[in-house]
């Protein structure tokens, strides 16, 4: 067969080692699925793949043992899942359009998690409709609190959920529940002065422990909604790192959304054409050209509320 790899691959189909056959890999944006569409996933698997599903690590999932000469089925197969998931897609029974911009992963969040402070699922899939299709390899993901479930300080981009906690005095029964709790567990953000509970604000990461460990109901989570933002995580054979702190106490959605995709701005300025595959992991231009012009590229046209932390100065 003649094959165009570079076709093949943008089409969100994966070269595998076994000579003539595929992978089709299915994007779940924020890891959440409807369960229906297991059926039509294990009769792709089970009539034109191998009978087996690989769930991957970034929440999507890959079907292999698929013939090449079947990849114009599968795209109308999985045509249902593609629009139930509301992808954005160019071509009707096309498949996937771009196969960069990896499966945007989420936690369970506030759905479900109590400890969550926000739903991360809807925000995962509103950065999927603004960034999808796309070419270039940036990962991102989002977790409903710094217990941080989802590995978000390995992305390029983590979001984490964060709540500004309200402290109701007259209901707090002095038991130092939120206190130890804070101590043990979270920043030691907590202490007892005066019979009642203090807040250092410095210390404090919005977490959200005190509000539910409270047994009075004087700890409550703010009606404002907070987000720590992470940047330049990476695994990988050279020099993976941690994710650091870009901006936190940032509270708006679409903010982060502009910054991602002036991110993606940066990468087709300053990314080395000459890379194997044309293509350069992002963290390594942040490296190349330095923090302070990846920000000066990241905050272009944002407008940032007045309790947003920017980091000045991020050394890896």
């Amino acid at each position: 067969m003649d094959i165009n790899t570079k076709v093949l691959k943008k089409n969100a189909f994966r070269v595998t080692k076994e000579r003539g056959k595929t992978a089709v890999r299915i994007r779940v944006p924020g890891g959440h699925i409807k369960a229906e569409y297991f059926t039509l996933l294990q009769k792709i698997s089970e009539e034109y793949g191998n009978g087996t599903i690989h769930i991957t690590t970034r929440q999507g999932f890959e079907i292999p043992g698929i013939d090449m000469k079947n990849i114009s089925l599968i795209n109308e197969l999985i045509q249902p899942v593609i629009e139930g998931l509301e992808i954005n897609q160019s071509n009707v029974n096309g498949g996937y359009p771009a196969s960069g911009t990896r499966n945007v992963c989420a936690c369970i969040g506030n759905r479900v998690c109590p400890f969550a402070n926000y739903d991360t699922t809807a925000f995962a899939k509103k950065i999927e409709k603004a960034i999808f299709p796309n070419d270039y390899h940036v990962k991102i993901a989002l977790t409903g609190c710094p217990n941080d479930c989802i590995k978000a300080r390995m992305h390029d981009f983590g979001i984490v959920g964060m709540t500004e906690p309200q402290y109701d005095r007259y209901r707090c029964i002095g038991c130092k529940s939120c206190v130890n709790n804070c101590r043990i567990r979270s920043a030691d953000a907590l202490s007892f002065e005066n019979f009642k509970v203090v807040r250092d604000g410095s210390k404090c990461i919005g977490c959200g422990e005190c509000v539910g460990k409270c047994p009075a109901g004087a700890w409550t989570r703010s009606g404002k909604k907070y987000y720590k933002l992470l940047i330049m995580g990476r695994t990988g054979k050279k020099d993976p790192r941690i994710g650091r702190e870009f901006i936190r106490w940032i509270d708006d959605e679409d903010s982060i959304i502009r910054i991602i995709l002036n991110t993606y701005d940066y990468i087709e300025n300053y990314m080395d054409k000459n890379a194997p595959g044309g293509k350069e992991h992002v963290g390594y231009i942040v490296d190349r050209t330095g923090y302070q012009e990846f920000r000066k590229w990241a905050l272009k046209d944002v407008k940032l509320n007045p309790e947003a932390e920017i980091k000045e100065h991020i050394n890896w």
